[in-house]
């Protein structure tokens, strides 16, 4: 893991097209923005854990339909 130090208004580059800059800083609370192309995600990692575990879970979903099928008619969705 990389660690850097920033200031209040001082920024860190990824790449060509994604910049982290912070805002404020208020007793242990750090505000970031984020400039970044609007086809790249951005998520709080919670909330990025918990799509992650809803995709999870959906994909068994479909595993559960595919086992009703058939076994001549069942498809590879890998």
């Amino acid at each position: 893991m990389l660690v850097l130090t920033r200031k209040t208004g001082e920024s860190i580059q990824i790449g060509d097209n994604i910049e982290i800059k912070v805002i404020s800083i208020q007793g242990d609370q750090i505000k970031l923005g984020i400039d970044a192309p609007k086809h790249i995600d951005i998520h709080r990692k919670e909330v990025y854990l918990s799509i992650q575990e809803q995709n999870t879970e959906a994909s068994k979903g479909i595993q559960n339909l595919l086992n009703l099928l058939p076994k001549n008619e069942k498809k590879s969705f890998s």
